[in-house]
């Protein structure tokens, strides 16, 4: 069991130092992480707009912070190229974070275009229905990237570091707010990245 939380440890640690040193990023991921609590929670009520909410403010957010606020050129901190960050990238790179959300993206078109799926639904009526089957489809895609990441990386890895990446993931939310809840203020005092120390 210590082995396994290391591993969750060692995933944690490297995507914390590689790839949250700005505080925009990180007060971007405390919002992310707020809206996924509340995901969570409407999971048990109305899980599909629990997808709504995951993927409208917590993904929108926490990919936006990557995107435009992330530095992308060389790692002076941890004295590695973006290009080597990426291959060795445990999760979504940016490359398969841009197939995720081109799906993402794609999946309220078709319903629109095809409120049935080709057959394979009952076909919604109205925005609210549209609204309802596109929440399920986000919520299929999320369960659908999780688990066949985690398998990827069972096979690539080993079976406890794919198990490890998926727990860390879903329990992403709770630590973000964790390390980032102060984030906000020192952003506040002009500090624009995190004082990380360089890896040894």
């Amino acid at each position: 069991m210590a082995s396994f939380r290391d591993k969750v440890r060692t995933l944690r640690w490297d995507d914390h130092r590689y790839y949250h040193q700005c505080r925009i990023n990180q007060t971007l991921h405390l919002v992310s992480a707020i809206s996924f609590l509340v995901a969570y929670a409407l999971l048990f009520i109305d899980p599909a707009a629990a997808a709504w909410v995951g993927w409208c403010v917590g993904m929108v957010t926490r990919q936006s912070g990557h995107i435009f606020f992330e530095p992308r050129g060389y790692d002076h901190v941890n004295q590695a190229s973006d290009e080597h960050k990426e291959a060795i990238k445990a999760g979504y790179n940016m490359r398969r974070k841009a197939v995720l959300i081109g799906v993402w993206l794609a999946l309220p078109l078709l319903l629109w275009a095809s409120p049935g799926l080709f057959g394979l639904i009952e076909p919604a009526h109205g925005a609210a229905g549209w609204a309802h089957d596109v929440g399920l489809a986000w919520l299929a895609l999320g369960v659908s990237g999780l688990l066949l990441r985690g398998l990827q990386l069972a096979v690539l890895r080993g079976p406890a570091w794919g198990l490890a990446w998926v727990v860390k993931i879903l329990t992403d939310p709770l630590h973000n707010v964790d390390i980032y809840w102060r984030s906000p203020l020192a952003l506040l005092r002009g500090q624009r990245y995190d004082p990380i120390e360089p890896a040894h």
